[in-house]
């Protein structure tokens, strides 16, 4: 099992009460799926992403880079007018472990003033413990129990499907993005993920608030 695709325990411990999986108990009647988007919105990928969701009629959350969110401000507003929730991602997708704590946190405090939503989601995942504990106090941190990978180019649309059939289980929070470096891949995978999920019998939830 990769680490990358699945993060492993230790990984997880990094990031108390962060949520990598929800519920997930066997013998659930309902097994729930959390299908999350990062790095958007962008004109070229988040329409054609919201219209694939309207077509399957499943619901997700967007944890938007707050600067494309200021360009576009007209995909914030319709990725909430089609029933999809915002997640915070920083205003300039600032890795934590790479910089000073307190200019992270004024990022997304930036970004909080334009975004306005309790979900907040590292960037790369990577955020330095006390980094984590001040944003605990402010936000619910939603990290994935699944990353499909689609933004890599060693990839193909096949292999990025292959993850999601590999490691999705129920409660799981899935990673994929809508941006530029994923879209060779999402125009078969997310679909091709949708449709797979549906067929066994998932439900697509959004997070609590």
């Amino acid at each position: 099992m990769s680490w990358i695709e699945r993060p492993p325990a230790f990984f997880r411990a990094l990031v108390p009460g962060g949520i990598f999986r929800v519920g997930g108990r066997r013998g659930e009647e309902t097994p729930r799926i959390y299908l999350t988007f990062d790095d958007g919105p962008i004109p070229e990928v988040t329409p054609w992403v919201l219209d694939m969701l309207d077509r399957y009629g499943v619901k997700a959350t967007f944890f938007m880079v707050a600067d494309n969110a200021r360009r576009y401000p007209e995909l914030l507003e319709e990725v909430r007018a089609r029933g999809h929730d915002v997640g915070n991602h920083t205003f300039h997708h600032l890795q934590g472990a790479r910089v000073p704590t307190r200019r992270y946190l004024r990022d997304i405090s930036e970004a909080d003033a334009l975004l306005q939503t309790p979900l907040f989601r590292p960037p790369h995942g990577w955020l330095r413990p006390r980094q984590a504990r001040a944003l605990a106090r402010r936000f619910k941190i939603v990290m994935y129990d699944l990353v499909t990978r689609d933004y890599s180019r060693r990839l193909d649309a096949e292999r990025v499907f292959g993850n999601v059939r590999r490691y999705a289980r129920p409660g799981s929070v899935i990673v994929f993005h809508d941006s530029l470096k994923s879209w060779p891949r999402l125009q078969q995978a997310l679909p091709r993920s949708i449709e797979w999920l549906l067929e066994q019998g998932y439900i697509f939830s959004k997070f609590d608030k």
